[in-house]
């Protein structure tokens, strides 16, 4: 039992000098993670800029009123029609206003390249519906939008045989590109940047079995150091001066 204890103390100490010697490593390799982290900051920001195109979004929105007989409009009339605000953004991307579309602004793309620029929102109890859409040109964008609210608005008074679609505001001409973010991928890429260049000094602390000092000796091997002798490093570029010249006058001697 008393062994038990002694091991588990054992390897408790082990787990916590291994934790103090790793964070002192990344401590000292500091200098080079928080290099890593700018240098890939500056390829992401550059990357951005250089390699990926910015795209604009205009945005539109419009509201859905059911009268009847000229009178008020009801409670249970407008839940219900908050409930049909879901099958109006159906048809907003339905096929037959896509194409209409297409054909007003003379479009040179598929019905389904358009419903991938198209998105539609409906705040949460109203009858309100947003359309945006998104293109590499301000101008485009601006189009394709009030395009959509318009071929849509004929199409659901017609399928759905409400009064009116009222426009609550017109598409906008984006002045400034909606993606992508600049400063989100440079922090993105900073922040890789710093988590890889810290997971290669973990993995090479990890891997590295070599014993450096005598404490090394006793901790990983189990053996007690007698005595160890110093290495100055002036000895050690005596000895290689020593070489040289050894080297240079036998050359000397052979010519």
């Amino acid at each position: 039992m008393n062994q038990d204890r002694v091991t588990h103390d054992i390897d408790n100490d082990e787990i916590t000098i291994d934790l103090t010697e790793l964070l002192s490593e990344l401590w000292n390799k500091a200098y080079i993670i928080i290099l890593a982290g700018i240098l890939a900051a500056l390829v992401a920001f550059a990357g951005t800029k250089l390699f990926i195109t910015p795209k604009y979004t205009a945005t539109t929105s419009m509201y859905m009123l059911t009268r009847t007989d000229g009178q008020a409009v009801t409670q249970n009339e407008l839940q219900i029609g908050t409930q049909l605000t879901q099958d109006y953004m159906e048809l907003v991307k339905s096929r037959a206003v896509l194409e209409q579309v297409i054909s007003v602004l003379n479009l040179d793309m598929e019905p389904a390249e358009l419903n991938d620029m198209i998105t539609t929102t409906n705040p949460d109890n109203t009858r309100i519906l947003t359309i945006s859409a998104e293109s590499e040109v301000p101008e485009e964008a601006q189009a394709i939008a009030n395009a959509v609210r318009e071929a849509a608005s004929v199409t659901i008074r017609d399928i759905m045989e409400i009064d009116a679609v009222n426009t609550i505001e017109e598409a906008n001409l984006p002045e400034s590109p909606s993606s992508p973010s600049t400063m989100k991928n440079t922090v993105i890429g900073g922040a890789l940047g710093i988590l890889l260049a810290a997971g290669i000094v973990v993995l090479i602390f990890l891997l590295d079995d070599t014993i450096k000092n005598p404490d090394d000796v006793e901790t990983y091997l189990g053996l007690n150091v007698l005595t160890s002798i110093p290495i100055q490093e002036g000895e050690q570029t005596v000895k290689r001066t020593k070489r040289r010249t050894t080297r240079k006058m036998a050359r000397k001697m052979k010519k």
